[in-house]
């Protein structure tokens, strides 16, 4: 029997989901920070389960997991996997389909977390503090801005106009009919979007072109009462331009489910800024989708098994 590990499941929820019995499965719920220590873990396995873009399968790892046959990752996009090495280790790649609902919602959560403050007043009124201290801001006549309008970012654009949000979209290939077609104004470049909009939530996929698209210039162009919400990848913003803006409340605050180091260091400053209202990169984290990724990546476990790969990224 092949031997199989499920890697990052905080939760500990992966092989009560899916019927594991074709293989020998075993769990890691910490996070291997260090490559050595994964190696350790997982040399003697045939087949690994990860999580999208969360532990990094490069090349010198491929060439330290000589027993590897078999990669699945949740979703069907994993920037973190060099295929190419995966190919040249004889490593079949898989992956699963994943729900774009989950994140969308979280999105909004952020967003009516930070702009109607709940955190602060909800521990206030655990803690019997001030009975109404704060103001919140409001949604409808605001300007959402949307830094990409594909798959989520049309279906955050959709919730925005239900709100009565004036909805406008930004991307380097967005045309004035996609835009439109999702309910917003194109706007006619970035730099308008940042200074027009009241909340600027980031959907955009982390590539070459996108890496510090928003930095120190472009977070200067915000309004002061501005939120800043990313639930997409991290290094899309400019962490320390990011830090800087909200010590000096250059914008009102930012929403974030998405970290540069992960699980994020003790010591970061994303952890006590008052104007940050962080999560820990649970825009996938729900019933469904975790249901999903488990159960297909068993069928991709039988479908290798069976000498026919499914849902092959390789």
């Amino acid at each position: 029997m092949l031997r199989c590990a499920v890697l990052d499941d905080y939760q500990g929820v992966a092989l009560g989901l899916a019927d594991w019995s074709r293989v020998r499965a075993t769990s890691h719920r910490e996070h291997f920070t260090g490559q050595d220590d994964l190696v350790a873990a997982i040399h003697d396995c045939e087949i690994v389960v990860i999580m999208r873009e969360r532990t990094p399968f490069t090349a010198r790892l491929f060439a330290r997991l000589p027993n590897l046959r078999l990669l699945i990752t949740s979703g069907m996009r994993n920037a973190a996997i060099d295929l190419a090495a995966a190919r040249e280790h004889g490593v079949t790649v898989c992956g699963t389909a994943s729900d774009s609902a989950p994140p969308v919602e979280l999105t909004w959560a952020l967003i009516l977390g930070l702009t109607r403050h709940l955190l602060p007043e909800a521990t206030a009124l655990r803690a019997g503090g001030p009975w109404q201290s704060t103001i919140g801001s409001d949604l409808h006549g605001r300007t959402l801005g949307l830094l990409g309008l594909g798959k989520l970012g049309s279906r955050v654009a959709a919730v925005g106009r239900a709100f009565g949000m004036d909805v406008v979209a930004w991307s380097q290939n967005l045309t004035k009919e996609r835009a439109e077609s999702c309910g917003a104004r194109p706007a006619p470049g970035k730099e308008a979007l940042l200074a027009a909009s009241d909340v600027v939530s980031v959907h955009l996929v982390l590539s070459e072109r996108t890496r510090g698209l928003v930095g120190e210039r472009e977070l200067a162009l915000m309004k002061p009462t501005a939120y800043l919400v990313n639930t997409s990848r991290a290094a899309i913003v400019d962490q320390d331009a990011l830090v800087s803006a909200l010590r000096a409340g250059r914008i009102a605050g930012a929403g974030l489910d998405v970290f540069e180091t992960e699980p994020l260091p003790a010591d970061h400053p994303f952890r006590t800024l008052p104007n940050v209202l962080a999560t820990p990169h649970l825009g996938y984290v729900t019933e469904l989708n975790y249901g999903t990724y488990f159960r297909e990546a068993v069928e991709d476990i039988d479908a290798y098994l069976a000498e026919a790969p499914i849902r092959q990224l390789t």
